[in-house]
């Protein structure tokens, strides 16, 4: 017997103990081809492809019932792998960025821009922060500290004044140049809060945000929750819980239905 006629016994076999095993094969190559379609498309090999969102800091007010479209505690991105500056839009300002251009191939998540997922100062050891790309800083350290924010029109200055970053005549104590990033729903950049204090360095940068994926990020949070003891589903809203328990429902439902279908067609030949 040959390899091939081995394999259509296999596969055709009625033996509750091959079916079993048939099944859990089926199953683990299917998870196989998810992987390997998700590395190719995010370049992160071997590592998680994509991430859940605990908090709300991406989020808009005006994002319709179940939030498609906009980042939300509950949901899940890929994360497309970066290496250089040129594989990043920032959101800018009208000097330049995506905001200044109005491409809408450069549109992401309800404003102009990447969103990105980084390791605050580029540690391992806290949680990753997933924020928009603002705009790039020279920092310039010998004598005076000056700033340079081509996309803001800032050349050179002692000190910087942009509210809409939240700088008001600001003189930030940053070390390096790097990205300035601020969450959707807040009010000022992470650089001059406690979320990251330095311009974020491309070393930090996992990847960029790619494809929402809505509410199923919530059962990963209520794992998470169990076992560290925080409590990040909370931050998840009621439209999203509803719409995740409709589609626990509609795929629980579906293998039923098809027993049932069966069940009903044998009986109707049993009886005829």
């Amino acid at each position: 017997m040959n390899i091939k006629e081995m394999f259509i016994r296999f596969w055709r076999s009625d033996n509750e103990k091959v079916s079993l095993v048939r099944d859990v094969f089926v199953a683990v190559l299917a998870v196989l081809v998810v992987l390997l379609v998700l590395w190719a498309y995010t370049g992160q090999w071997f590592a998680a492809p994509m991430v859940a969102i605990e908090s709300g800091s991406m989020e808009h007010n005006n994002s319709p019932f179940g939030r498609l479209g906009t980042i939300d505690a509950g949901d899940m991105v890929l994360v497309q792998k970066v290496y250089t500056k040129d594989d990043l839009i920032t959101h800018g300002g009208n000097f330049g960025g995506a905001s200044e251009k109005e491409d809408p191939s450069n549109f992401f998540y309800g404003d102009w821009g990447d969103v990105v997922i980084y390791k605050p100062l580029g540690r391992e050891d806290v949680s990753q922060i997933i924020h928009r790309l603002m705009c790039w800083v020279d920092v310039n350290t010998e004598g005076e500290t000056t700033y340079t924010i081509a996309e803001y029109g800032v050349l050179n200055e002692t000190s910087i004044n942009i509210p809409e970053l939240g700088l008001r005549n600001s003189k930030p104590s940053w070390e390096h140049s790097g990205y300035l990033t601020k969450g959707d729903n807040n009010k000022v950049i992470d650089q001059i809060s406690d979320i990251c204090p330095q311009p974020i360095k491309i070393g930090w940068i996992s990847g960029k945000a790619r494809l929402e994926i809505p509410w199923l990020g919530t059962i990963n949070l209520f794992f998470e929750d169990i076992i560290s003891g925080k409590n990040t589903v909370s931050n998840v809203h009621e439209d999203s819980l509803i719409c995740l328990g409709l589609v626990i429902v509609i795929l629980v439902s579906i293998p039923i239905i098809l027993d049932v279908k069966d069940y009903l067609r044998d009986k109707k030949n049993r009886e005829t």
